[in-house]
């Protein structure tokens, strides 16, 4: 059908579900109509912006008739930086929105009818949880600030606070900023290609605070910036300087150096140590990524005769620990450094009995199946594109009586799970967990076993 109405034009209507964005879908004379920031129960009026063959996109003009569920965002900046999408959504909503989100991909895209999902474990305080800042900085007014993007832009919205980061990444930004301001330092231009400073990096460890000041080349005024720093953030235990000097939107440079304190800074989780340095890829949200592993790995029934192999294993998390309990863990990652992160990880808390593998898993699975090895049990974590099919063959060739499947995207875990299920897995329990609270992302932990 076509459009009842053109660009510009001013609509009102009933919003009645959200997407996979968070924003409100509606439907004006049968014609579907996308709005951000409207929920459903709600009467809007919108300014189409966009109209395509099957639905259009609007903006938001007013709420005529609010929802229960809505409330006032604690961010100034809600609405206009990139960072979070359900601010003005209650918490309790936000969880049901997500379990629901689960829900729809299992039945819409796996084929699943009766698969009960678990109520979204929430947390108790979803504000502050991020572990890791990423600021980039730019001239605002004639002044060095920090912030974040604008959505589906480069375009910096300055802020002076972000609920969901530490006060840690806020206090480091800060003085970041003050630094370059008072020795005239340029932010980094992405048009031009000119400037020095592109971006604060932080990280909340149990151990302390890291700083990443990202430059496209020297780092002037250096002694400074690290008493800045040191002075503005008591908890920091590491200042490093990155150099990424290339027209890329890649964060961080290859070339790092420290420049003040330790490399490696310990973080406790679950009771295990990790050494985390400025490049270490650990989960935003500690608290959660704890009760996410718990649930993926308590299930399993590991005793001291276990084998397991973990897939997409990181730094090792999930393999360590599964090898506190197990004969014999196999971690599988493609990212060489993680790869080392790994292995010091398990000698850091006296554990010999993980072994870990640098290769795709879709290459190096198969090929220790292969060889004979097999599985009592199996973690995967993939990324949002889920796990390649060959992933999926081996898994099932392994002879594995048990998987936990964690997921950060619920269309391509419902793909997999078919494909699983297809290969005589069932489904035992789904449970969404909740470790990015205000924005519309969800990850879910699956738990299956061979046959019924």
């Amino acid at each position: 059908m076509s459009a009842p109405f053109k660009k510009n034009d001013d609509i009102t209507l009933e919003i009645t579900s959200m997407n996979a964005d968070g924003a409100g879908v509606g439907r004006y004379e049968g014609f579907a109509v996308f709005v951000p920031f409207a929920l459903p129960g709600e009467t809007v009026k919108a300014h189409v912006i966009k109209v395509a063959s099957n639905y259009a996109a609007a903006k938001l003009v007013s709420v005529e008739v609010p929802s229960p569920s809505r409330i006032d965002p604690v961010c100034p900046h809600f609405g206009k930086c990139g960072g979070c999408s359900l601010q003005h959504v209650g918490y309790e909503t936000q969880l049901e929105y997500k379990r629901r989100r689960v829900i729809d991909a299992l039945e819409r895209i796996g084929g699943f009818k009766g698969v009960e999902v678990s109520p979204t474990v929430g947390m108790s305080d979803p504000l502050r949880y991020r572990n890791k800042g990423s600021f980039p900085a730019a001239e605002v007014d004639g002044r060095i600030r920090w912030g974040l993007y604008a959505p589906r832009s480069h375009r910096l919205i300055p802020a002076e606070d972000c609920p969901i980061e530490s006060r840690e990444a806020v206090a480091a930004s800060d003085a970041v900023c003050a630094w370059a301001n008072e020795y005239g330092i340029p932010a980094y231009d992405e048009l031009t290609g000119k400037g020095t400073l592109r971006h604060i990096v932080t990280r909340k460890t149990s151990g302390g605070v890291s700083v990443t000041v990202v430059t496209t080349g020297a780092l002037p005024h250096g002694n400074d910036l690290v008493n800045g720093i040191i002075s503005s953030v008591p908890e920091v235990k590491s200042i490093v300087h990155n150099v990424n000097d290339h027209s890329t939107n890649v964060i961080m440079g290859e070339k790092s150096r420290l420049v003040w304190g330790e490399e490696c800074i310990e973080h406790i989780l679950a009771g295990l140590r990790f050494g985390v340095n400025a490049k270490s890829f650990l989960q935003v949200n500690t608290v959660q990524t704890e009760k996410l592993y718990s649930l993926a790995t308590e299930w399993l029934g590991i005793n001291e005769n276990s084998v397991a192999a973990d897939l997409y294993c990181g730094i090792g998390t999930i393999s360590l620990m599964l090898a506190k309990k197990a004969r014999k863990v196999v971690g599988i990652e493609y990212v060489a450094e993680a790869v080392n992160d790994a292995r010091e990880n398990a000698k850091l808390n006296g554990l010999d009995n993980a072994e870990f593998f640098c290769g795709p898993a879709e290459d190096v699975l198969p090929r220790l199946v292969a060889e004979g090895m097999r599985f009592d049990a199996i973690t995967l974590d993939p990324p949002r594109k889920g796990a390649d099919p060959a992933v999926l063959d081996a898994i099932a060739a392994s002879g594995t009586e048990k998987i936990a499947y964690v997921s950060c995207d619920p269309a391509t875990l419902a793909r997999d799970l078919r494909i699983l299920c297809d290969k005589g897995y069932s489904i035992c329990s789904v449970t969404p967990v909740d470790m990015f609270p205000m924005t519309s992302h969800v990850e879910s932990v699956v738990l299956m076993s061979r046959g019924g």
